[in-house]
């Protein structure tokens, strides 16, 4: 389910990826000027991933190699759904939700990583790229198992996040990103 552009299309007759990034997201969706919309994606994003493993888990329970499965397919269903052509979201909000549900623990110190960076700079996808590098650490630790392909996952997971943010390095690295609450030219 592509929230943001549920969202968008129902409340605001827009279709949000004609409008700022072009992103499905919360941030493009807040950024458009539809803070309460954006918010609502954000929730929506990470408790649909969220649910998702928390099912895997309650049918295969202490079964993390099936829930990493489903926490990975929630985020590739995220970035690349079949609905709009496979342009999707980032998968920053799928990734937390995904996070919150194999270790609550994890998700907090990720979380807390990714409030640090971004209060310091105001780049949300600095934020979002640094916090998830630091969940296969944070996973590793909290974990109750380390099977290779929890192992695979908790590595693939922050990598697809990050990939998905080619174009904010770009503007990272030539000073042109936008920080998040600034208006062009700030």
């Amino acid at each position: 389910m592509p929230f943001g552009y549920l969202l968008v299309k129902i409340f605001r007759h827009e279709d949000i990826r004609a409008t700022g990034s072009g992103n499905i997201g919360a941030t493009n969706v807040a950024r458009s000027g539809a803070k309460g919309l954006g918010i609502a994606t954000l929730l929506l994003d990470a408790g649909k991933s969220f649910l998702a493993v928390k099912i895997a888990l309650h049918l295969a329970p202490g079964n993390y190699d099936l829930a990493v499965i489903t926490a990975v397919a929630a985020i590739l269903g995220h970035v690349f759904p079949i609905w709009l052509g496979f342009r999707g979201g980032k998968g920053v909000a799928s990734a937390l939700g995904v996070i919150l549900a194999l270790s609550p623990a994890t998700a907090a110190c990720t979380f807390g990583i990714f409030l640090v960076v971004f209060l310091l700079t105001r780049y949300v996808s600095l934020a979002s790229m640094i916090g998830s590098a630091t969940f296969p650490l944070f996973g590793l630790y909290f974990l109750p198992q380390r099977t290779p392909l929890v192992i695979a996952g908790l590595i693939f997971i922050p990598l697809l996040v990050i990939v998905k943010h080619h174009q904010n390095i770009r503007r990272l690295l030539s000073g042109t990103e936008s920080r998040f609450g600034k208006k062009k030219g700030e």
